[in-house]
């Protein structure tokens, strides 16, 4: 078995400072916690330097005040997100202090930034990232790399990025590390403004492996889940449908750039103001404008097929002029897509949101959040699944002959911005939408007013309605109130029994136990949307189901 020293070694030639902060940005942008990065090099090499930049990147802060931790051996910045454990240990005097530092806790989720790791001992940081910087001829440095191969995956997938950038207009850009969502995607911010360009990682991932799932009377289906359910497969989902909804006088972020094939895309930045005031409340006035938006939305036309054409992108003109070369973290020249023509048939299709979508997604709670219900020692052992399924499809196949429309799907408060120096429905930002699906209006009106994080109060949820029910009026001749609230029960009841199975999905297979103080949120709305008298035969499964009793 080959050491880690044994490992084939990356190279990569830093001509200036510049050149140093980049590379530690790059780095600092698939850095997962846990992760030790062993620093190695002379004195005077940049090994601080580095270490400054890379802090300040997952810090978001230009000016962060990162001091050498020589004389202190360890300093922690609880800032970044991860959070960085910074050491020096030239002082050290054996290797026995290691364990006093703290340094060797294997469930510390911080990531360590190690100057001088060999003063630990040759046992010490069994399994980092080993970087070594020296003089290059030039005057510059030398970076060399070796360590477990998903660590130099990771960084050859970020060199790929930089060279994305560089290839289309964005050369030196600063890489600064934004939160990610509950999905596989990444994002950072190519700046340190406010509204410096967003780079958007999604490279197309492979199928997961086929799931059985029972449905009742409707069958049993298997497929990958992603595939069951229509979600988005790469990139070409959040162009199609985002441009769309700009065509209609939406905001979605613009294409300022993309590598298709690779699932990088530059996007504009919408802005970072929410719907949520400082205290995570809601703010009345932008859910109801949120409400506005959709009314408006939903009294379009819109088709299932969906053009993915860059014709409309910032700066394109028909060549490849914007295409330059960039490098790789092995040195070799990558070439970035920043302008893939629209080809003859290059579309996307937006699927329909039908019975099996909904049941498919609705079995998530009885094979997860029943387990999750389970393991905190209240089992559910009155649940009847065939019975279950069968009066769900009793409820949702009359929706197959029903009015359609566009579905975003997580319409709700992490994906809507709020513009408030924009007139009508610009003022309303909406940055997720690569999962849409033509569905029952309803459906997106239920995510914003049962919103999964944040507890929107019966008088709120009136209010937005009545928004909603006003501007539709107003723009639909015949719109049917009475309909509205029933298909808004049941999309409620549908989505809130989906996210219990999702967020005790994340909990359990994931590893996010954060996503488990929103369950009694959910389970309360759940019961407020069975109050509704054609949800009656779904109320004797679910007061099995829930805890606590379903009025």
């Amino acid at each position: 078995m080959l050491s880690v020293a044994d490992r084939p070694r990356f190279e990569f030639d830093l001509p200036d400072e510049g050149a140093t902060e980049r590379f530690a940005q790059d780095m600092a942008m698939v850095a997962k916690p846990g992760w030790t990065i062993a620093l190695h090099g002379d004195l005077g090499v940049g090994k601080t330097s580095f270490a400054r930049a890379f802090i300040r990147s997952l810090a978001r802060d230009p000016v962060l005040e990162v001091p050498s931790p020589t004389y202190t051996l360890v300093q922690p910045y609880s800032e970044p997100v991860p959070s960085v454990i910074h050491a020096d240990l030239y002082r050290l005097s054996d290797p026995s202090e290691l364990q006093e530092l703290g340094l060797d806790d294997p469930d510390d989720p911080a990531i360590r930034l190690i100057e001088w790791p060999d003063r630990a001992g040759d046992d010490a940081f069994v399994g980092a990232l080993h970087l070594t910087l020296s003089i290059s001829p030039s005057g510059g440095r030398l970076a060399r790399l070796h360590g477990p191969d998903p660590m130099l995956e990771a960084l050859a997938h970020s060199a790929r990025v930089r060279a994305f950038l560089d290839g289309s207009g964005y050369a030196h850009a600063d890489r600064v590390r934004l939160a990610g969502d509950a999905s596989a995607r990444r994002y950072e911010c190519l700046g340190w403004t406010p509204d410096a360009p967003i780079v958007m990682d999604a490279p197309r991932r492979p199928d997961g492996p086929p799931v059985r799932v029972d449905l009742g009377p409707a069958g049993i289906v298997e497929k990958p889940y992603s595939q069951l359910v229509h979600l988005a497969e790469d990139v070409d989902a959040f162009i199609a449908v985002g441009t769309a909804l700009r065509a209609n006088g939406l905001a979605a972020p613009a294409i300022h750039a993309a590598d298709r094939d690779h699932g990088l895309l530059v996007i504009e930045n919408l802005g970072s103001d929410g719907v949520l005031d400082s205290d995570g409340k809601p703010i009345a006035e932008r859910y109801c404008a949120a409400a506005d938006a959709l009314a408006e939305m939903h009294a379009k036309d819109w088709h299932a097929e969906l053009p993915i054409s860059t014709d409309a992108w910032p700066g394109h003109d028909g060549s490849n002029s914007r295409q330059k070369p960039g490098r790789g973290l092995d040195g070799s020249a990558i070439r970035a897509d920043v302008s893939k023509p629209h080809q003859k048939g290059d579309w996307h299709t937006v699927h329909a949101y039908d019975t099996e979508v909904f049941l498919t997604e609705i079995s998530l709670c009885p094979d997860w959040y029943i387990r999750h219900r389970a393991s905190a020692g209240a089992p559910i052992e009155a649940f009847d699944r065939h019975a279950f399924f069968a009066s769900w499809q009793a409820l949702l196949d009359p929706l197959e002959t029903a009015q359609r429309t566009l579905v975003l799907r997580d319409y709700h408060s992490p994906n809507i911005i709020w513009r408030g120096e924009q007139e009508g429905v610009s003022c309303i930002g909406i940055i997720d939408h690569q999962d849409a699906l033509m569905g029952p209006p309803a459906y997106d009106l239920a995510s914003l007013i049962h919103d999964a994080r944040v507890t929107i109060s019966p008088a709120l949820q009136d209010t937005m309605l009545s928004h909603y029910r006003t501007m539709r009026q107003a723009l639909e001749h015949g719109f049917d109130e009475t309909a509205l609230r029933q298909s808004l029960a049941l999309m409620q009841a549908q989505r809130g029994t989906k996210i219990l199975g999702i967020f005790a999905r994340l909990n359990e297979r994931d590893g996010k136990p954060q996503y488990l103080a929103h369950l009694p949120r959910i389970e309360t709305y759940l019961r407020q949307a069975l109050t509704h008298p054609a949800l009656a035969p779904l109320r004797p499964h679910y007061e099995a189901l829930l805890p606590g009793d379903v009025d």
